[in-house]
């Protein structure tokens, strides 16, 4: 479990990829803080570390990241069951709001550098 708040090189998320699930990085990005915590098993293990951390539970979207892809638009999904959140009007694994999608994307775009 790995917390990046400055940056982290694709080539480093690559080497991470490889030791675990081969091809992905689970990643939870905080919209707020604009960090994120890669390397874990779960994603709920990452959204645990942000909480104990001080984020809001709010703020916290489960992704995949695909290094591999990198940068092409399909390296980062949008696949976690903690983004299943009917009361914030996610009622998906995904994340439905556009918005919300492009601010994840330009946070991890501006961590993971060449």
């Amino acid at each position: 479990m790995k917390t990046i708040d400055k940056s982290i090189k694709i080539q480093e998320l690559g080497e991470l990829a490889k030791k675990g699930f081969g091809d992905l990085v689970k990643a939870v990005v905080d919209v707020k803080s604009k960090s994120m915590v890669i390397d874990v098993e779960m994603h709920a293990d990452a959204e645990a570390e942000l909480l104990r951390n001080g984020s809001k539970q709010d703020d916290l979207w489960g992704i995949n990241l695909y290094p591999e892809l990198y940068p092409d638009s399909g390296w980062i999904e949008f696949n976690s069951m903690i983004n299943l959140r009917p009361s914030q009007g996610n009622r998906t694994r995904g994340v439905e709001d556009a918005h919300l999608r492009e601010a994840i994307v330009q946070i991890v775009n501006e961590l993971v550098i060449k």
